[in-house]
């Protein structure tokens, strides 16, 4: 069976040019949310395709979620939430962090974030960083340090595991809701581990970074599938629509018109994706509070 179907490229985004592509997320009235790592700046594409601005300039954004107050919680040097009337708060800052890259929800409406230590694009050397949690009241708990850079932020339908791709080493680790010591979960094949998306039968979508594509894994952490795409980088996928079966994924270049760079492809999947939570916390706070 193949699990992707009707992988099409959305057109409206490709006739503005684009960077790396990253932190695809589907909003309101069927807009499609996303970053642009290199250029800058968050962009929503509606359903007539048009493309708005978000949120101009910023660099270095890995992740985007949803909030319960509306708008967008949005990685990059700190964690911001951007209102829907366009006014920021920060979230999330600390004096130890290179940065914060991809983030995730727990059911209940935790905040998970990715902690850079070092700057892998500048070629420092690697340190390890870490997982956070912050909390509706904005308590944060760290769930790991296990992992060197950190990407793709996931959690089981069960709410029970958190799954973290390091994409340093092309593996996706799995920690215990609460923390401990994380285990391998899978390992990447060809290309390496960057965004990654649960399904509603536990599976894990990992984005395979310069493998070309995506790839499932089962709950057990056996490949299920892998699916070339056509793109030399795949950074991020994420699930959404009514069924919960389309399917975004972003990319560094296409090879549909190469001369656009990055690219937001869209496809429907044979199984129904995993609900994101929105996030709840609205306190600000320090990472090393």
């Amino acid at each position: 069976m193949t699990l992707l179907t009707e992988v099409e490229p959305v057109q409206a985004v490709l006739e503005r040019p684009h960077g790396l592509l990253e932190a695809p997320r589907f909003g309101p009235d069927g807009e499609v949310v996303y970053s642009d790592v290199i250029a800058g700046g968050v962009w929503g594409c509606s359903r007539d395709g048009t493309v708005r601005e978000i949120l101009p300039k910023r660099r270095g954004i890995g992740g985007i979620v949803a909030h319960a107050d509306g708008g967008w919680v949005i990685s990059g040097r700190s964690v911001i939430h951007v209102l829907p009337g366009g006014e920021q708060r920060e979230l999330l800052s600390g004096e130890g962090a290179c940065g914060y890259n991809d983030l995730g929800v727990t059911p209940d409406g935790d905040l998970l974030v990715g902690v850079l230590r070092y700057r892998p694009l500048a070629g420092e050397d690697p340190r390890p960083g870490q997982l956070l949690a912050v909390d509706r009241a904005g308590g944060v708990e760290v769930l790991s340090e296990d992992v060197v850079w950190p990407n793709g932020i996931g959690v089981s339908p069960d709410g029970r595991t958190v799954y973290l791709s390091d994409y340093s080493n092309g593996a996706v680790l799995a920690v215990a809701r609460h923390g401990g010591e994380a285990h391998e979960f899978c390992r990447s094949l060809r290309g390496s581990a960057d965004g990654l998306a649960l399904d509603c039968e536990g599976g894990v979508w990992v984005a395979l970074g310069e493998g070309a594509g995506v790839a499932r894994f089962l709950a057990d952490g056996t490949l299920d599938e892998s699916i070339v795409l056509p793109a030399s980088f795949v950074s991020s996928i994420c699930f959404g629509g009514a069924d919960m079966r389309d399917v975004l994924i972003t990319t560094a270049d296409n090879q549909v018109s190469p001369e656009l760079g990055g690219t937001l492809f869209r496809a429907r999947s044979e199984v129904a994706g995993l609900a994101v939570a929105a996030v709840a916390t609205g306190r600000p706070v320090l990472a090393d509070e």
